[in-house]
Formats: structure tokens, C-alpha cells, sequence
């Protein structure tokens, strides 16, 4: 069962889009192992990436188990749809011109000694 890894990922992004007909799979060996790319549709490219791309992290860590159980090392490809654009981003990976904000909640340094003092 040679493309057990092709198998599982098809059904899995089948779950995950709303556009399962536009799923594209093509599978690879060489002497690196197997290469796995994936093609969707730009709309559904946020369903296979995720939050900060902890699905694709995740979709990528169960086939290389898979891989593991057949000898074979997999890896796994998102190929980007053409005209997308995508935000820059900084050197921490937040997109450019954000910058994150304190809840209201917390103090500031000043505020804090401030407070320390009147104790």
C-alpha cells in the first residue's frame, strides 16, 4: 500500500474544504522520499493553512507518522494559487504595520512602581 499517504490526505482535505471537486493531489518519489503537493481553491486555502499554520503543521506531522510506518520519509507541499498576495511581514512573523496591544487591563511599568511605593 504504497500511496496510503496520498490516500489520507485527500480524505482529510476533502473534510476540511468547501470546495472538495478543486482538490488537486500529486505525489512524487525520489531519492529525498516522497513529496506530496497539494493544490485547492484559493478560497479554501485558509481551511488547509489555519491559524498561524498549525493545520498544515498538523496535516504534515500525520503524514510523515505515516511515512514512518512505510519506510518513507513524506513531505508535504501547499502550492500557493496564483494572484494571491499575501502580507508582509516582520522579522517575529506579525503582518507590517501591527503592533500588538496591551490588554487595558495591565499597568504600566510607571503605574506598577508607582503602586509599589505606597505600600
Amino acid at each position: 500500500m504504497e500511496e496510503a499517504d496520498k490516500i489520507f490526505l485527500e480524505y482529510v482535505v476533502k473534510a476540511l474544504v468547501d470546495n472538495p471537486n478543486d482538490i488537486k493531489i500529486d505525489r512524487t518519489v525520489d531519492e529525498m522520499g516522497v513529496l506530496i503537493t497539494l493544490t485547492v481553491n484559493p478560497a479554501d486555502m485558509g481551511k488547509i493553512i489555519g491559524r498561524m499554520g498549525n493545520t498544515a503543521k498538523a496535516i504534515r506531522t500525520l503524514l510523515r507518522i505515516i511515512g514512518m510506518k512505510n519506510n518513507a520519509r513524506v513531505n508535504l507541499k501547499i502550492n500557493e494559487p496564483e494572484g494571491s498576495t499575501r502580507p508582509e511581514r516582520d522579522s517575529v512573523g506579525r503582518p507590517e504595520g501591527r503592533i500588538p496591544q496591551a490588554p487595558s487591563s495591565l499597568k504600566t511599568v510607571d503605574q506598577a512602581m508607582e503602586d509599589l511605593k505606597g505600600i
